[in-house]
């Protein structure tokens, strides 16, 4: 009993970094173990992008969005979760970058491990978020995307460039002066 006891703390030590408070106690209903980031920035040389996997689902509104038909365009793909306070902190900056951006760039989130999909339609709802989330409740999606994104670090946000290939990547919050700086680097 003690070893559980052990266990089941050390596993809402490792929850913290992603939560606090009321977040928490939600966290313990199935997003253990995610971290946020630092806000690492990664950018890459066109010679050394790799191409990012595809990428199909059901977006919030059902809807079906594919990475591969955003060919020729730069995609920014932001990976969230309503319960993340660090996503809730960043999503003005982002809904700000795609309202400057405009059409010539195409957002994309990808809400993870929310277990109702109300709990993230009412952050895009809080926000204003413009641009469609594809849903991902068990992560399956988000783990096409080993190598280049952690699925243990919410948020993550990658720019793609218009081959399809990572330009650039954000470990942990994004500001929107980063993300103008890294589509500008990606076109």
């Amino acid at each position: 009993m003690i070893r559980r006891t052990a266990l089941v703390a050390a596993g809402l030590l490792l929850v913290a970094g992603c939560s606090s408070g009321q977040q928490a106690s939600q966290n313990r209903q199935g997003q253990a173990g995610f971290v946020s980031g630092n806000g690492n920035v990664s950018t890459f040389a066109e010679a050394d992008r790799k191409p990012a996997p595809e990428l199909t689902g059901k977006t919030l509104d059902d809807k079906t969005w594919t990475l591969s038909e955003q060919k020729g365009k730069i995609v920014v793909l932001n990976v969230w979760g309503s319960w993340c306070p660090p996503c809730r902190k960043e999503a003005p900056d982002l809904v700000a970058a795609a309202k400057e951006l405009g059409s010539s760039v195409q957002f994309v989130g990808l809400n993870t491990r929310d277990l109702d999909p109300a709990q993230a339609k009412k952050f895009v709802q809080e926000f204003g978020v413009t641009y469609p989330s594809i849903y991902d409740r068990d992560g399956k999606a988000l783990l096409r995307f080993r190598g280049q994104i952690s699925p243990k670090a919410i948020p993550t946000t990658l720019v793609i460039d218009k081959q399809g290939k990572v330009a650039g990547r954000v470990v942990g919050e994004v500001t929107k002066q980063t993300l103008l700086g890294m589509v500008k680097d990606a076109g």
